[in-house]
């Protein structure tokens, strides 16, 4: 469900496995890309109230639904992102479908320092983490599901990396935080690594281990691509946070296979 930045090329890694895959777009002009690709394609969009579009036939002989719905909440935008997630979790009891993957985000722990796991007790300060939680919440507590959470950090790609955002930025803040990103290649290797595993009723935080201040990692990256430089405000005060994915390699065995560093 959602085959966007992320969405579209899981679903690609996964027919090439041999999986038939159905997949949902907001968007009816994408519906030919999709099944270009070998997608079953559906156009499914979610507001408050209402799941619009064919979500029955969507979840029809579904074996693992992959939630893949960013909330995308901003200071102007006060949509009730949890509202939507309890449709889909309504549809979801009403079929046949027991494993559910759902994609969230290292916002959940809010603003806590130090080294976080996935047993730190979660305090998230924005709407978007605290809707994420809670979203978390209503399928882990359904006991006739079987739900893993992915709580991914910031998300690169061949296309996509914060430098481009922070190129050439003064007096910004926080500096000596660590950076908690992760590159597309290993969402989806982590994604697929549950699935064919069966690592079920788990959460994993899904970043890369490597943690340099952001001063440190934004000057190098925009140095390496002959970009402006950021400029950090000078702190000692604040230490940020560290998301420790040990879990993931320690327990589990997942070797990431995709530096975050370019």
């Amino acid at each position: 469900m959602g085959c966007g930045w992320l969405g579209l090329p899981l679903a690609k890694s996964l027919i090439q496995e041999g999986n038939h895959i159905h997949g949902s777009t907001t968007s009816k002009n994408r519906l030919i890309e999709l099944q270009n690709e070998g997608i079953a394609p559906f156009t499914i969009s979610l507001s408050e109230c209402k799941i619009h579009g064919p979500i029955v036939d969507f979840l029809i002989d579904v074996e693992v639904l992959v939630i893949n719905v960013p909330p995308k909440l901003g200071k102007t935008n006060s949509q009730d992102y949890f509202s939507k997630i309890q449709l889909v979790h309504k549809a979801v009891l009403q079929s046949k479908i027991r494993k559910i993957l759902f994609v969230s985000s290292t916002s959940v722990y809010g603003d806590i320092s130090g080294t976080i796991t996935e047993n730190t007790i979660v305090q998230p300060i924005s709407e978007s983490g605290r809707q994420l939680l809670a979203s978390e919440n209503l399928f882990r507590n359904t006991s006739k599901l079987q739900t893993s959470i992915i709580r991914f950090g910031g998300l690169i790609g061949d296309d996509r990396h914060p430098i481009y955002r922070l190129s050439g930025k003064k007096d910004l803040a926080d500096g000596n935080h660590p950076i908690n990103l992760i590159h597309l290649k290993d969402c989806i290797g982590i994604i697929k690594a549950v699935i064919n595993n069966d690592w079920w009723n788990e959460i994993f935080n899904g970043v890369y281990p490597y943690h340099p201040s952001k001063k440190d990692y934004y000057v190098s990256e925009a140095q390496k691509r002959k970009l402006p430089l950021p400029e950090y405000i000078h702190s000692k005060l604040s230490f940020g946070k560290k998301i420790d994915s040990s879990k993931l390699i320690r327990v589990n065995l997942y070797a990431f296979n995709t530096s975050i560093q370019s």
